[in-house]
């Protein structure tokens, strides 16, 4: 279904509710369409006939979702055209556009094959928080930043930008909404993807006063016109991002860590000037699995191929692409639905859909057949009750975990998620378990804690886009109460990251033991609240490097790494350094940075006894407002490589 083809008429259905709803019929259709899968009453689907009043005030009311809700919210949007494109070159005469701020715990998805079958004239949009609204943007009183803007995100869709000002944000005597004709803005920090997103003009990933932001991801996605990130040298900008498999325009920015991997259109690499670093392929990757309606209007999710070294987006739906799972394989879980429900299903065969909401687990949901698929929607919670893991994979290959929220319970668990159980599962290159926009919480909507929040015992696994987090604001964040040692740990072999942000954990945030491992892009920042350095030790090591390969592995590769403090206890603790790694031929690393933020003490290296020293004592002005940044093009040197011979 093009948009060429969308003469076809859908009637109006509104809201999803917990009861199975018939869904909308096509005109000329001769028979019932099969009964809608019940998704419950968190999710919201919306059709071309849906008055565009009942979608803007839907889409503003889940926008004022605070930052550790308990709500959560799926909205679909049917295949067709929304919105009028009267007002796209004055978007401040425009008229008839479906024109919403994207709030906390809400995805929105396209339901047609391609991004191209929903057409949205109007804009989806996230903006900057304004900490002094009554400041002026001229002397940068305003404070915008986009710091907490986490937990959202886009898929599946295409959307001609007409952007207006909206909701609280409208009243502002400095509006953040504003925006040029033909740019859509989404100024976000982690955990807030877009996917499969076709953009007919512009996208701004700052703010229009400029905003602080540490963000994200896009993936199989084409943005028509610029992406602008803003001149972080010079402004508030995005600091870091990373793109994959995309095609855009250009890219107008530049900051701390850029990296793009297999995206037409890239700057040219430039690390030690403007922290770009382009990689011409993906060498490995698979796009998350997503749901769709077919002519028939039956629901479905296609489970994408992986692939080898690709570039550029690829939106086919077909056997050669990927595989079709009707909705009758799944079992659509409520959160009401206890783990032994769930595992029951599993192990009758069945995929899983997790629908949005928080979900109490007394035991681990267990994956036990290969190729399953469990797909989550807006943004779903999971939390072991009883210390015990969230997810535990088996040694088994293709298993797709994709949109879900991992939340530590009270009860310190040992392992969150768990992806093969320790040994030597081979696993197969041509059909590996993803983990696909998986985010850990410890702390932060409540107290928890977990030892390691995921563990990759299984080999040939593809990371796509995780945050694991331990808070450090939000409901029980202290350095004695949300206790976790690690956030990954890997002991496979040809496991992927390919975009992975890991923060605050009190020892090292990520250990990778596997051989043949490869990342890109590596966001990190280390625990802000050691109370002391003396409580921050590694043996006679100061503090804990943040990515450690361990010492006995030949062969590994990581670009685009880029690892900061924020230490606000008051004194100077230092880490020895943010990166460990043994001296090989085989293990290269690239386009590497460590950073003070501000507040106290530093880094002593980059990575081992290589590179000056980030401090907060030694201001260098690198990157706007952040107060010392050190690049290292690339470990081990040449000299090394030499000497090590």
């Amino acid at each position: 279904m093009n948009l060429s083809n969308l003469a076809i008429s859908i009637a109006r259905t509104g809201m999803v509710t917990a009861l199975a709803i018939t869904a909308p019929a096509f005109a000329g259709q001769s028979k019932p369409a099969s009964p809608q899968p019940d998704f419950g009453p968190n999710v919201t689907l919306f059709t071309p006939q849906t008055p565009l009043s009942e979608i803007n005030a839907k889409l503003l009311s889940f926008s004022s979702e605070p930052e550790f809700s308990q709500n959560r919210h799926a909205v679909f949007f049917m295949p067709g055209v929304y919105g009028s494109d009267a007002g796209q070159n004055d978007p401040a005469t425009a008229t008839g556009i479906v024109n919403a701020e994207i709030g906390y715990y809400t995805a929105v998805y396209g339901l047609g094959r391609s991004p191209e079958d929903v057409l949205i004239n109007g804009a989806l949009h996230v903006e900057p928080k304004q900490e002094n609204p009554y400041g002026n943007p001229q002397d940068d009183s305003l404070e915008s930043n986009s710091l907490t803007k986490f937990w959202r995100s886009m898929s599946n869709l295409t959307i001609n930008p007409i952007q207006r000002p909206v909701g609280d944000d409208a009243l502002l005597p400095y509006p953040e909404g504003i925006a040029p004709p033909n740019t859509l803005r989404w100024a976000v920090s982690q955990a807030a993807p877009l996917r499969r997103v076709n953009i007919l003009g512009n996208l701004e990933l700052s703010g229009h006063y400029g905003a602080y932001a540490f963000g994200t991801y896009i993936a199989n996605s084409q943005v028509q016109g610029s992406v602008i990130s803003g001149d972080g040298t010079m402004q508030k900008a995005q600091a870091h991002w990373y793109t994959r498999n995309s095609t855009i325009g250009q890219w107008d920015g530049r900051a701390v860590n850029y990296l793009f991997s297999g995206v037409i259109g890239a700057p040219a690499s430039n690390f030690a000037a403007n922290g770009i670093t382009n990689l011409q392929a993906t060498p490995a990757s698979r796009e998350a699995p997503f749901l769709y309606v077919d002519e028939r209007k039956r629901f479905n999710v296609f489970v994408p191929h992986a692939k080898s070294y690709a570039s550029g987006h690829d939106w086919e739906v077909s056997p050669q692409a990927g595989k079709q799972l009707p909705i009758q394989t799944f079992y659509i879980a409520k959160p009401s639905d206890s783990a032994a429900t769930i595992n029951a299903q599993l192990r009758q065969g069945k995929n899983l859909i997790v629908t949005p909401g928080v979900y109490q687990l007394s035991e681990a949901i267990k994956i036990s057949r290969p190729g399953t698929v469990v797909l989550g929607l807006g943004y779903p919670s999971l939390t072991p009750t009883t210390g015990k893991s969230a997810i535990e994979v088996g040694n088994i290959t293709g298993v797709m975990l994709s949109g879900l929220i991992i939340d530590a319970g009270p009860k310190q668990s040992n392992v969150l998620v768990k992806v093969g159980q320790p040994g030597s599962y081979a696993g197969e290159q041509h059909d590996p378990t993803t983990l696909s926009d998986v985010y850990v919480r410890i702390g932060g909507p409540q107290l928890g804690s977990a030892k390691t929040s995921v563990e990759v015992n299984n080999s040939n696994v593809i990371l796509d886009h995780n945050w694991l987090w331990r808070g450090d604001h939000g409901t029980g964040t202290a350095w004695g109460e949300n206790k976790a040692d690690h956030g990954l740990i890997v002991n496979g072999n040809d496991v992927n990251a390919l975009g992975l942000f890991v923060e605050h954990y009190q020892k090292n945030q990520v250990i990778w033991n596997g051989e043949r491992g490869r990342t890109l892009f590596y966001q990190s920042e280390m625990p802000y609240d050691p109370p002391s350095q003396a409580a921050w030790m590694n043996g006679s090591k100061q503090g804990f490097a943040s990515y450690v390969v361990a010492p006995g592995v030949k062969s590994h590769e990581a670009t685009g790494l880029a690892i900061y403090t924020l230490f606000v206890m008051g004194q100077d603790i230092f880490a020895s350094s943010a990166i460990e790694a043994p001296v090989s031929p085989r293990v290269k690393l690239q386009a590497m940075t460590s950073s003070v933020i501000a507040g106290f003490g530093g880094i002593r290296h980059v990575v081992n006894e290589v590179g000056p020293t980030a401090s907060a004592a030694a201001p260098n002005g690198a990157i706007y407002r952040m107060t010392s940044v050190i690049r290292l093009d690339a470990f081990p040197s040449t000299a090394q490589k030499k000497k090590h011979k």
